[in-house]
């Protein structure tokens, strides 16, 4: 009977919910000011070496994104300790991670479509309006 999962598939969603569960509760309190963040993907090679992790920041200026990924990136090996810790495994993938702008364009692309119909809208309701007049 074959696995419905893979094991870098499990290994994925449990280093997604670990991390997620340490950014939220000790990295947080390391790190004091930091805008609200969530992982909203993990990738694991297939030897289980190396895993990346897509954060994605819901921040409108860059330079506060900026500076929070480099803290990140300097606090890799705090992160890998406390994951050690949490997960059973022979050796903990070391950790990468990218920025996931996914959510916030997809959040924007949604807003102007709105933006757009609402205008498409107006301007189907002065000419219907228009043309009332003319009649």
């Amino acid at each position: 009977m074959a696995r419905e999962f893979s094991r870098t598939d499990r290994v994925a969603q449990q280093i997604h919910k670990e991390v997620a569960s340490l950014l939220q509760n000790e990295y947080k309190h390391r790190i004091g000011n930091m805008p609200f963040i969530t992982v909203s993907g993990v990738e694991v090679s297939r030897d289980l070496a190396h895993a990346k992790i897509f954060i994605t920041f819901y921040e409108n200026d860059q330079e506060v994104v900026k500076h929070h990924m480099k803290l990140l990136i300097e606090n890799i090996a705090f992160l890998r300790g406390l994951l050690a810790r949490r997960v059973r495994m022979r050796a903990v993938p070391h950790l990468h991670f990218f920025e996931d702008k996914s959510i916030t364009e997809g959040m924007r692309i949604s807003n102007l479509v709105s933006e757009t119909v609402a205008r498409d809208k107006a301007r189907q309701k002065n000419t219907d309006e228009d043309q009332e007049e003319q009649d």
